[in-house]
């Protein structure tokens, strides 16, 4: 069997479905979206989820909340692993007004998914790679992927609203992932954890 490996940015993926108005497909088993997105003669080694811890925001004070009930979620599915990296406060400011305010940026993802498609290609651990996200600053590593692991495949399934050209080019082969395989993975409303905790579905995911 041809053994995968599914690499998400969470942000990417995030972001997409909000902007398509999926947000009722946030409580996303990520097991189950990549074995939707596997081909019969293939099989899922792992599921690397890569992400950043949010914070509150006075517009939306309950964000660290269900990001952390979604994150207990992901923490009983098996073969599943979770990367962080930061979520910086930076202060904008408007160049015509002078007025300034303050936002939030991901940081690391692209970085922390390069080194762990580096790490499990030198380790032979995957004969494909799936990569669920639309940054095209993932071009660089996928390009040295393909320069060093040849016989590697690298696939690239993109979240909605999130489709890039630069990767679409450099990849093996590419897709748009659908609504139909999102219906298809999501949690149930509510997931018991190992200890007996209930985690319930957010309200505004529903």
């Amino acid at each position: 069997m041809n053994r995968v490996i599914t690499y998400i940015d969470g942000f990417n993926l995030y972001f997409g479905l909000c902007d398509a108005g999926w947000k009722r497909f946030l409580w996303l088993d990520l097991r189950a979206l990549s074995q939707h997105l596997l081909k019969p003669d293939q099989k899922l080694a792992r599921t690397k989820y890569f992400t950043s811890r949010v914070s509150s925001t006075p517009q939306d004070p309950n964000k660290p909340k269900r990001q952390g009930t979604y994150l207990e979620a992901l923490e009983t599915l098996p073969d599943l692993d979770i990367f962080y990296g930061h979520y910086l406060q930076k202060e904008v400011r408007c160049f015509k007004c002078g007025t300034t305010w303050f936002t939030h940026e991901e940081k690391m993802t692209d970085v922390n998914i390069a080194v762990e498609l580096m790490n499990d290609a030198y380790q032979d651990s995957f004969d494909t790679v799936m990569i669920v996200s639309g940054d095209s600053d993932l071009t660089g590593p996928i390009q040295i992927l393909r320069k060093q692991y040849p016989m590697k495949k690298i696939v690239v399934a993109f979240p909605p609203k999130r489709v890039s050209a630069r990767l679409k080019h450099e990849a093996t082969a590419s897709f748009v992932v659908g609504r139909k395989k999102f219906k298809e993975s999501l949690f149930p409303d509510q997931v018991i954890k190992a200890d007996g905790y209930v985690l319930h579905k957010p309200e505004t995911w529903k």
